[in-house]
């Protein structure tokens, strides 16, 4: 025989193999199509087969064994990763957000499937819809799971794209579970400017006498930066606490302090004065002056009363 002739019928030998091959797992599945280790393993055997054979494979798959965590995983990881050098404006990206939305009616008690679509519609930059599977994913899951969800959601919430009022939103919602993370939504409203919020969030806070700085601030130093915050905003603050005024906040930082409260008397004249109301201003300048017990104290609302 020519080397051609040996070359041709050794391909159509490999080409025989495989066929038998595919026909053997075809067999297989006919026998019990609900099998799972079936169809994995002709998934995993399929793994160079184009992404079109590949996807209509685990349709297929899928159709038997709907329920199945690790296809439906793995199935939307390659959907993922087909699309993610095309234009998110590619109609193959709202063909595998339709997939994601097919999944969630097995998989919705899934963390790690809501977390890979949270991060997927981030990618798109679709806010309405990010904020609307957080709020699924939240509704779905029980509480002891709902970390995974919120590093996901904090991940969204600082993205330059999405509106500081809808960040806000979810931040709230985030520091009724973690109440000791006050101080990083803080930073975050501080870069946006959202004195009024700060002020507030401030406020709850060191209302709440189990909170504790996870930055290693004393609750004076917090007292101290929450009325050198409510001094500068003057008439244009909002309190959500309507039975507040920013004079009974500054006053019972005052009594909780009595040896170090220079400064919170100098914040309670500042806040006066930017309102216009500067007899006020001084009258408390003077109740400061004759009140205090230290040195340091008395220098402090001196040298700003002059």
């Amino acid at each position: 025989y020519s080397f051609c002739t040996l070359l041709g019928v050794q391909m159509a030998g490999t080409h025989d193999t495989t066929l038998l091959t595919e026909i053997e797992f075809e067999n297989d599945i006919k026998r019990d199509p609900h099998a799972l280790r079936y169809w994995w393993r002709y998934i995993q055997y399929k793994h160079k087969a184009s992404a079109v054979e590949r996807n209509q494979l685990f349709e297929r798959a899928l159709q038997h064994v709907p329920a199945s965590y690790k296809i439906w995983f793995a199935y939307l990881q390659e959907r993922m990763e087909q699309v993610k050098d095309r234009p998110v404006d590619d109609p193959a990206w709202e063909a595998v957000n339709r997939t994601y939305e097919r999944a969630f009616v097995f998989m919705s008690k899934m963390p790690r499937i809501w977390q890979e679509y949270i991060r997927f519609l981030m990618r798109q930059y679709k806010v309405t819809d990010t904020r609307h599977a957080i709020d699924r994913a939240l509704q779905s899951l029980p509480i002891t799971q709902h970390e995974s969800i919120w590093k996901a959601s904090l991940e969204f919430m600082n993205q330059d794209y999405v509106p500081v009022d809808t960040a806000c939103r979810l931040w709230k919602r985030y520091l009724q579970l973690e109440p000791h993370l006050m101080e990083d939504y803080v930073i975050f409203l501080r870069k946006h400017k959202r004195w009024n919020d700060i002020i507030n969030a401030m406020i709850t806070a060191l209302n709440d006498p189990k909170f504790v700085s996870v930055k290693g601030k004393t609750r004076h130093e917090l007292w101290v930066e929450l009325c050198k915050h409510l001094s500068t905003q003057g008439d244009a603050l909002k309190l959500d606490n309507t039975n507040l005024t920013v004079e009974k906040i500054i006053r019972s930082g005052i009594k909780k302090f009595p040896n170090e409260v220079g400064q919170l008397w100098c914040a309670l004249a500042d806040y006066n004065t930017r309102c216009g109301h500067f007899d006020k201003a001084r009258s408390i300048y003077e109740e400061g002056l004759t009140t205090v017990s230290t040195v340091k104290d008395f220098t402090q609302i001196f040298d700003s009363y002059s």
